[in-house]
């Protein structure tokens, strides 16, 4: 069976993949275009894809009638066409649960730099800048006492919310549904969007894109939002709209913005590379050598599966 994989990934996962078919990689470690990808899925019967690959039902049809499994290297599967593929007999499987602590983890090393000024700061001091300490030098904002509004409390959001109690914060959430016993751990509080918005003085981002939630936050939830107020965004890039949230950190309609994923990745708002209050990482949420690994270990295991007649341990649901 052949086993496309449309980029590089950690030894033991490949080791899973080539024990169960043969496996295809690029020649290079770059994201293929539309056209290569096309290309490369011939013939397949797997294909392990990444978050930045768009896989539809005209992929699908390129790899031909043999195709089994669409195996994605990350939780969120915006980017696959599952009803397209479910219509012509395709599973689709994701990599949930393992990348929860480091994406956590992550969130709140942003809100801490954001806050506390960490990479202005550093910035400063490797521009050679004279400085000397006084009392009003470069403040920040503490976070105890004040409230993280966390829209989408799933396990990266419980998560953060778990890591976010250690430093005092109070936890308000919304989503599409409440979550009783997650309420009880973390002692937090449903509360309509619109109130999250207005009230608290962190919004953390954790919902998954869907149509309903692109541009969720737009110019009219920035505007929501109080002046001292931050946003944290480690789900994905366009759940925010980054034009408009340029123009509210222009106008000082919000404190600050951290982003680990963006609008139209690896492309950045370039107003948003201006900006003091902003703090801007490449997609570094899951990016630690044990989390990469296991990601690339379950997508394999689940090709494995369905290769083999069996049910994958992560199958998505149209």
């Amino acid at each position: 069976m052949r086993i496309v994989v449309t980029r590089r990934i950690p030894g033991p996962a490949l080791e899973i993949l080539r024990a169960a078919g043969e496996v295809w990689l690029p020649d290079e470690d770059r994201a293929l275009s539309p056209e290569e990808l096309r290309k490369a899925v011939g013939g397949a019967s797997a294909v392990v894809c990444m978050l930045h690959d768009t896989i539809d039902g005209a992929v699908a049809d390129a790899a031909g009638p043999g195709l089994r499994v669409v195996a994605n290297v990350a939780v969120g599967y915006d980017n696959i066409d599952v009803a397209a593929l479910a219509a012509r007999g395709v599973a689709v499987t994701n990599t949930p649960g393992v990348l929860t602590d480091a994406t956590a983890d992550l969130t709140v090393g942003l809100l801490l730099t954001l806050t506390r000024r960490i990479a202005e700061g550093d910035r400063l001091l490797r521009a050679r800048t004279p400085w000397s300490f006084h009392l009003g030098f470069m403040l920040g904002s503490g976070l105890a006492g004040k409230t993280l509004g966390i829209i989408g409390l799933g396990q990266i959001g419980q998560a953060v919310a778990r890591r976010a109690r250690a430093f005092g914060l109070d936890i308000v959430y919304s989503g599409r549904s409440r979550v009783p016993a997650a309420e009880a751990a973390l002692d937090a509080r449903f509360v309509p969007r619109d109130e999250l918005l207005a009230t608290a003085d962190v919004v953390s981002l954790h919902c998954p894109l869907t149509p309903e939630t692109r541009h969720l936050i737009d110019a009219a939830a920035l505007a929501a939002m109080k002046p001292s107020a931050y946003l944290v965004n480690t789900t994905r890039g366009p759940v925010v709209h980054e034009a408009a949230l340029a123009d509210a950190l222009e106008r000082g309609e919000i404190a600050g913005a951290a982003l680990d994923v963006f609008e139209h990745e690896p492309e950045v708002e370039p107003r948003l590379l201006e900006l003091d209050n902003v703090v801007l990482t490449p997609h570094l949420g899951s990016a630690t050598v044990e989390t990469r690994t296991e990601m690339a270990v379950l997508a394999a295991r689940n090709v494995a599966a369905v290769l083999s007649g069996q049910e994958p341990p992560n199958p998505v649901r149209g």
